[in-house]
């Protein structure tokens, strides 16, 4: 089965994505991910992305669906894959629908996490990351035991630039503009699109998932 998961920043993707991937025992693909593992292993593709970002530029679509395209041939035909965060846009998704139909696959089911803005706002800006550990707590949902310190190692939290209210905002209007008409190209297609309430704990999240699917 090839899924793709998508939703705003914020709604868990990250979290529900991994634990899906782990627990039906797919492939776990995100473009991050494989654009990393292109640049540290030189590959072809890895180098010419690597002019972009030397150039401050963004790595076009084509390369990154060459990258997932030559991925997905290197996996035996029957293994599942779980697509996170990608495709972004409609065309990229329009350019995945040919690398799947080159590789007789197709995309089975999307999987859409939905949460109102406030409550996304509310978790990405109480938000504080650990520098030393790499732990996050939320001052809302989950505080620290000490204002501002980790629970796990003492080193003192930060407030990273982007889940400052207005940037957590700037990057919601992204999606909506983005991503959002991406949700209506897979609408159109009978049984495919899944909407999922990403409001809860993790695990009643991430059940919902499971009983759609």
């Amino acid at each position: 089965m090839n899924v793709i998961l998508l939703g705003p920043p914020g709604v868990g993707k990250g979290t529900q994505g991994v634990l899906l991937a782990e627990g039906k025992s797919w492939k776990h693909l995100s473009t991050g991910d494989i654009l990393r593992a292109n640049r540290r292993e030189g590959t072809p593709l890895g180098q010419e992305a690597q002019k972009y970002m030397d150039a401050g530029e963004l790595v076009p679509d084509e390369l990154i669906v060459a990258m997932v395209k030559d991925t997905l041939a290197a996996m035996p035909s029957d293994q599942g894959v779980l697509f996170d965060g990608f495709p972004r846009t409609v065309p990229q998704a329009e350019a995945l629908d040919v690398a799947l139909e080159d590789l007789n696959r197709n995309v089975d089911r999307v999987v859409v996490l939905e949460a109102d803005d406030d409550v996304l706002v509310k978790r990405l800006s109480g938000r504080r990351s650990c520098p030393d550990c790499g732990s996050v707590f939320n001052v809302y949902m989950n505080p620290p035991a000490l204002e501002g310190t980790c629970d796990k190692c003492g080193a003192d939290l930060v407030h990273r630039p982007d889940d400052n209210p207005e940037t957590v905002q700037n990057r919601l209007t992204v999606y909506a503009e983005q991503t959002e008409p991406l949700i209506r190209f897979y609408e159109g297609r009978e049984g495919v699109m899944l909407k999922i309430p990403g409001v809860g704990s993790v695990e009643e999240i991430q059940n919902g998932i499971l009983a759609a699917l």
